[in-house]
């Protein structure tokens, strides 16, 4: 019998799913487009760069956090994202001109990954299950 495909198998039990997963999307490839444009401006701070490299991957990967129920699931987008970081940096400084490639960048990038697979081990990795539960409530 052929129950057919159910879209976000591996995510929680949202009420959006496709909300959320969208929304997802739509910030991997605000990453991206950031990532090849033209250099953005950025505070004179020392590390301020591999601190902006960090939160966007500690986000994005936090954000994978909050939809996948399943460790395999979360970890196969992990691996996405640091695959993603280390092949932005490599384009970075094969196609664009005013961008370089940085490998401290892709360190930070995977180190923001990892520490936001890691809110999957805190009380955190449900909070946009229960934004979904209060706001039906209302």
């Amino acid at each position: 019998m052929n129950r057919g495909v159910r879209f976000g198998r591996s995510f929680k039990p949202l009420r959006h799913p496709r909300l959320w997963g969208g929304l997802w999307i739509v910030a991997i490839a605000i990453v991206v487009v950031l990532s090849l444009a033209p250099s953005v401006p950025m505070p004179d701070v020392d590390g301020s760069d591999k601190i902006g490299h960090f939160l966007a991957y500690f986000a994005l990967a936090a954000a994978a956090v909050q939809l996948y129920a399943r460790w395999p699931a979360l970890l196969g987008a992990g691996i996405g994202l640091v695959l993603l970081g280390i092949g932005l940096e490599y384009a970075q400084g094969a196609l664009t001109e005013t961008r370089m490639q940085d490998p401290a960048d892709a360190l930070a990038n995977t180190l923001g990954v990892i520490a936001g697979l890691a809110t999957r081990l805190t009380p955190a990795r449900d909070v946009l299950l229960h934004l979904e539960a209060a706001i039906s409530r209302r």
